[in-house]
């Protein structure tokens, strides 16, 4: 089994203990945040099936919807709690079923119907909010700065009379002034708060911006280390998975993902990179993950097809092309060795069914290849020669050439 730093492909094997490194949280929000991408909307039989999928994942912490944004979204978190809350199905490295966790806004009818919502659950957590960057404070919410703390410490204080677990987020925290991050956590740390998320909502800031911000609000927050804190990275930038990472160099033990990256506007930070970026360099980061690496392409299909969000080709480790080459130089070296241009085996993703991609960059060997699949391996040189000039010519006439073009050419 690949998980977390007990397999590694193509490197060194990492020689840190335990106690060298800390558990890394996976917080999934693929049902709350990810379903908020434009033209995404489940049902609750397709939001049980995916919480399922990712309990056996190995995700330590679901964000399973907002239930006071429908009956609907209410509905499904509530059976997520009751049927998905206890299964220990692929979790006994783990040794826990997942946290199930509701989203609030800092009021009480939000976090009163999070709390029933999540009732049925062994393990939960409300999740609850408030903005704090002057922009939104001004003219989203026109409150001034001492309300907004005000506000913040009561949302906590109601969420934990309510449930053990309560984590609070200062909305855009990314444009926050810092000082003032750090009072309002202080205070929402003295009320209760047990993970506090720092969110670049918008995805305006740069990884070593993020990370030093992370790094501050440890340094300077009253109690800071009672607490775990949390990214949550947005990619307007196409920067949420570097950022993510860069929280975890500055603190940051829990990390906000979305299978596929999906999520408002460009999308959130993609769990299958960030896991695969701290198993790919397991002496780099001081954390290890618990992610059963080989469920990695399975889940990714099935969020694919439940939300109807197609991944791109060229998508990280889960696109349809992550593990194909088509370059004659770049297939000449995997036929040789893997590790020339591949840092993560397929199988370790869970994807078995790789093949060497023939088109007019292809060279000599892959086409060798094809051929010995095909049932010619005893074709001559000069046959191979004349029937690989024949192939490339053909690949200058057409955009894809198949097995059925090939046998028709030997």
């Amino acid at each position: 089994f690949c998980y977390g730093r007990l397999t590694h492909i193509y490197t060194m094997p990492h020689t840190n203990t335990p106690g060298e490194q800390q558990k890394l949280i996976i917080f999934d929000t693929t049902l709350r945040d990810g379903e908020q991408s434009p033209g995404v909307s489940l049902n609750n039989d397709e939001k049980v099936a995916i919480a399922t999928q990712l309990s056996k994942l190995g995700v330590d912490v679901l964000e399973a919807g907002f239930p006071i944004a429908s009956i609907g979204d209410f509905e499904a978190v509530n059976r997520i709690a009751k049927e998905v809350g206890p299964l220990m199905e692929g979790r006994e490295r783990i040794g826990k079923p997942m946290v199930i966790c509701g989203l609030a806004r800092a009021t009480t009818g939000d976090i009163k119907r999070c709390a029933e919502a999540l009732e049925p659950a062994p393990y939960k957590r409300i999740h609850t909010f408030l903005a704090t960057s002057d922009i939104h404070l001004q003219h989203k919410l026109k409150i001034d700065r001492e309300e907004c703390v005000k506000r913040a410490v009561a949302a906590v204080t109601l969420a934990k009379s309510l449930c053990d677990e309560v984590e609070f987020s200062p909305e855009d925290a990314g444009r926050s002034d810092q000082d003032f991050l750090c009072e309002v956590l202080g205070k929402v740390i003295e009320a209760g708060a047990g993970t506090l998320n720092i969110p670049d909502t918008v995805g305006y800031n740069m990884p070593e911006e993020y990370g030093s911000l992370i790094k501050y609000l440890i340094a300077n927050t009253p109690g800071a280390e009672k607490v775990i804190w949390s990214t949550h990275c947005h990619n307007d930038l196409g920067l949420a998975t570097a950022n993510t990472l860069a929280g975890i160099q500055g603190g940051a033990r829990q990390v906000e993902v979305t299978i596929n990256g999906i999520g408002e506007r460009a999308g959130n930070t993609a769990m299958e990179e960030v896991v695969m970026s701290i198993h790919t360099h397991p002496n780099y980061f001081p954390v290890y993950h618990t992610i059963n690496t080989t469920l990695i392409s399975r889940t990714s299909q099935m969020v694919s097809a439940l939300s109807g969000m197609i991944v791109q080709p060229n998508k990280a480790i889960v696109g349809r092309n992550a593990f194909l080459h088509e370059s004659g130089i770049h297939q000449d070296g995997v036929l040789k060795n893997k590790s020339t241009y591949e840092i993560i085996t397929p199988e370790t993703v869970g994807v078995t069914d790789i093949a060497l991609v023939l088109g007019k960059h292809s060279g000599r060997n892959a086409f060798r290849e094809r051929c010995k699949e095909l049932g010619h391996g005893n074709i001559s040189d000069e046959a191979l020669q004349k029937a690989f000039v024949d192939f490339k010519a053909l690949c200058d006439k057409q955009k894809t050439v198949n097995d059925a073009d090939i046998l028709a050419i030997l």
